[in-house]
This record gives C-alpha cells, structure tokens and sequence, in this order.
C-alpha cells in the first residue's frame, strides 16, 4: 500500500489541511533524499522524508500508512519524529527569544490605557475651564 505525500503528511497531522500540504510540497519545503516532493508522490514503509517550518527542518521516518486523520496519541504509532538535536535546540533559542519580550505595562500604552488617559484629561480640562469662567465674573 503507498500513500500521497499530501494525504500523509494531513493525517499525520503535520499540517492542519491537505490543501496546506501540497502548497508545502509545491514550494520544496517536503523533501526526501534532498529531492524535493511533489503532492502526488507516494510513501512506502520505512521512508524517511524532511519537512521545513521556519528556520527548523523536522525530520521523521514513515513507520505504518494511513489516509485518514488520526488523532494525536496515535500519530506516534504511525510516524517516528528523528529530528536531529542541532534542529531541535533552534527551535528551543526560537521559543525564548519570543518569551523575552516587555514586561507587561512598559512600553506604548494599550487602547485601554490611552482611553483612560484621555478620559482623565478630559475631565480635567473640563473642571479648570468652568472655574475660570466663574472667577472671571
């Protein structure tokens, strides 16, 4: 039994849709064997492809077929992840590096924060104007 490289790397819940999958292939970010991978080409057993996401490159090893999505405690069943180390610490550095961002409440005040400035100093204004239009009488 063989199945598309789309319909796989969709059941195996690599990417979320099958249109997403083959717009992956088509752009030469699935390859095995430093080959890039059309849509339509078939894994076997045993296979062994690449698949890019950003800067990192997962790799995995095809262990059992399926066209049907499965659910994610049965992907391991299925799919062996054999991402080499050097990958996996870059996606590591990726994910503090968006942890290290400003604390909350520095920075350019939120939508909420301007509004309340604003109405603060609305109201302010508001307040000195009618006591100079009173003092001037």
């Amino acid at each position: 039994m063989a199945v598309r490289v789309d319909k796989y790397l969709f059941a195996m819940r690599i990417y979320k849709t099958r249109s997403m999958a083959a717009d992956a292939c088509k752009k030469g970010r699935v390859t095995m064997n430093g080959q890039q991978l059309k849509p339509s080409r078939t894994f076997a057993e045993g296979d062994k492809f690449s698949v890019r996401k950003g800067p990192i490159t997962f790799s995995y090893e095809v262990l059992r077929l399926s066209e049907n999505r499965l659910g994610a405690k049965l992907v391991p069943d299925y799919m062996r992840d054999i991402t080499a180390q050097d990958q996996l610490e870059l996606l590591e550095l990726a994910r503090l590096a968006g942890q290290s961002g400003r604390d909350r409440g520095t920075g350019r005040p939120t939508k909420k924060d301007r509004r309340d400035i604003e109405q603060f100093v609305s109201d302010d204004w508001d307040n000195e104007i009618d006591t100079w239009e009173d003092d001037e009488d």
